[in-house]
């Protein structure tokens, strides 16, 4: 670093390129390299398992903020061999996947090249590429992975839930291994960071995602639809709550007001959630503008059950000015206030009446809808939340 300077040289390490932004571990790189580039010189690193990404048009959205783009190309015979690899040394089969040698030599002969002052780590799927490296490091652990798989474990069906157990096991065992390795340890809410499994966990600094709320703003729109869930649709999380909505929340809803709408906008969908699909519930597939699904809605709607972590679609819907109704599990760590900012149903049919109440009290629905719109304003800011990060990694360059 710079004689009198915080301006850091910052090599940054990612399990996918943050580009589309159509998945939460990509919003929230895409947006802190965009935050970190203000007072530091960015030189990023990501690695590619998706033949479908246009790396050119990534190239494109990242250049403003990086001073040296690389993408590292990781085939399916590397990650079935990472995988057997992981199986046998004990580690979690998701750094199997994205661990392997040819990699490894790229990343470090970039490592040697630039001389970065800061290590910067996004999941700990990246955490076997530079966890015994001499430099200073910081891990962004985002959420609590190994719950969030204990989580899937138990709905799990009894031929894969001893895989998810295993990779519980390991997961847990492989966040506290890691973490004395890491100077910076950070992680997106208060209670991933009560669940993590290391007895100094209140090291862990709790960075919280934003909202780019000059994108994510109200816009007057004709509603077709009465509902919206939005996110990607092949992430396990989402195709769960799909199903939850398609088979115990709808059929309530739709006992009162027949003609309910519910449109779910997302990219790749699973097939259990194309299944879904009829007159009454909508799936989009991938949209060039989400804003599109939010602004002809009426009501916002994500029941998650499980998946831990800061839901984006969350803030993105309420930054639009939409009433929203969540699970507990999501707004733990939100944070919003039940019945003033955000409505909470525990179960199908709380949630049901949450629905049935905002489609028919347009007066308590506006009410909702400001007060949510003026929480995510007041709280979340990509500014505020990586400047707490950018600092502590100041502190540990010394």
């Amino acid at each position: 670093m710079p004689p009198n300077s915080d301006e850091m040289k910052i090599f940054v390490l990612l399990p996918r390129i943050p580009y589309p932004l159509e998945k939460g571990d990509k919003l929230r790189a895409f947006n802190q390299i965009k935050q970190l580039s203000k007072h530091n010189e960015i030189v990023l690193c990501a690695l590619n398992d998706d033949s479908k990404v246009s790396e050119q048009d990534a190239f494109h959205a990242l250049q403003p903020y990086c001073q040296s783009i690389n993408f590292i190309k990781i085939t399916k015979p590397q990650i079935a061999l990472g995988l057997v690899r992981a199986f046998c040394k004990g580690l979690p089969l998701q750094c199997g996947y994205f661990f392997n040698r040819k990699a490894s030599k790229r990343i470090n002969a970039l490592i040697a090249k630039h001389k970065p002052d800061m290590l910067f780590g996004q999941l700990l799927r990246v955490a076997e590429y530079i966890r015994h490296k001499n430099l200073p490091k910081t891990m962004d652990y985002q959420d609590i992975f190994s719950y969030g798989m204990k989580r899937r474990a138990d709905i799990a069906s009894p031929i894969t839930r001893p895989i998810y157990n295993m990779e519980y096991h390991r997961l847990k065992r492989y966040e506290a291994t890691i973490f004395d390795d890491f100077d910076v340890k950070t992680i997106i809410s208060e209670p991933d960071r009560t669940l993590f499994p290391h007895e100094k966990r209140n090291e862990i600094l709790i960075i919280p995602n934003g909202v780019d709320h000059d994108y994510f703003k109200p816009q007057e729109c004709e509603k077709r639809y009465d509902l919206v869930f939005t996110g990607n649709m092949s992430y396990p999380p989402n195709v769960n709550a799909v199903e939850y909505l398609a088979e115990e929340i709808m059929p309530v809803v739709w006992k009162t007001l027949p003609e309910t709408k519910l449109y779910i906008a997302g990219a790749t969908p699973d097939p259990k959630v194309k299944k879904t699909a009829s007159d009454k519930i909508i799936v989009s597939g991938w949209l060039d503008d989400i804003r599109d699904a939010y602004a002809k809605s009426r009501v916002f709607i994500a029941p998650m059950r499980i998946g831990t972590g800061l839901q984006n679609k969350l803030l993105e819907a309420m930054s639009m000015r939409l009433p929203a109704i969540t699970s507990p599990l999501a707004n733990a760590s939100l944070g919003a206030k039940p019945n003033e900012e955000i409505l909470i149903g525990s179960n199908a049919e709380e949630v049901a009446q949450h629905i049935i109440t905002l489609l028919t009290d347009k007066e308590k629905a506006e009410r909702l809808a400001q007060a949510g719109f003026d929480f995510t304003n007041r709280v979340y800011d990509w500014g505020k939340a990586t400047a707490i990060m950018e600092n502590a990694m100041i502190s540990a360059i010394g």
